[in-house]
C-alpha cells in the first residue's frame, strides 16, 4: 500500500504530524490516493481535495500505519481511537480534522 506524504516514516507519520499516535493515512476521494494528512495532500497533489460524503462511510479509506489494515470510514469513526486489528492507538485529536476528510 503506497502512502504519499512529506518526510514519511514507516508508520505513515509525516513532517506535519509525528507523535507516536499519528499512524493513520487517509485515502482522498478526489484521487483515490492515501496521504499521511491533509497538509501533505495540499503540498503534493496537483488538485483540490474532495471530502467523502456521509453516504460513503462504508468506503475503505483509513489505513493503520502500524499493521496496514484498511478500515472503512465508519469503522475508523467507531474505533475508539484504536486499530481493530492490531490494537495500536490512534491520535484522538484527529477528530478535529474530520471535516477536512468526511462530511458530517
Amino acid at each position: 500500500m503506497t502512502v504519499k506524504g512529506v518526510a514519511l516514516d514507516a508508520n505513515t507519520r509525516c513532517r506535519h504530524y509525528g507523535t507516536d499516535k499519528d499512524i493513520i493515512a487517509i485515502k482522498f476521494k478526489c484521487c483515490e490516493t492515501f496521504y499521511a494528512c491533509y497538509e501533505c495532500h495540499e503540498q503534493l497533489a496537483d488538485h483540490s481535495p474532495e471530502v467523502w460524503d456521509k453516504s460513503e462511510r462504508d468506503m475503505p479509506a483509513v489505513l493503520c500505519g502500524s499493521c496496514r489494515h484498511v478500515l472503512t470510514i465508519q469503522e475508523y469513526m467507531d474505533s475508539g481511537n484504536c486499530c481493530p486489528k492490531c490494537g495500536s492507538v490512534f491520535n484522538p485529536g484527529c477528530k478535529t480534522h474530520y471535516h477536512l476528510y468526511f462530511r458530517s
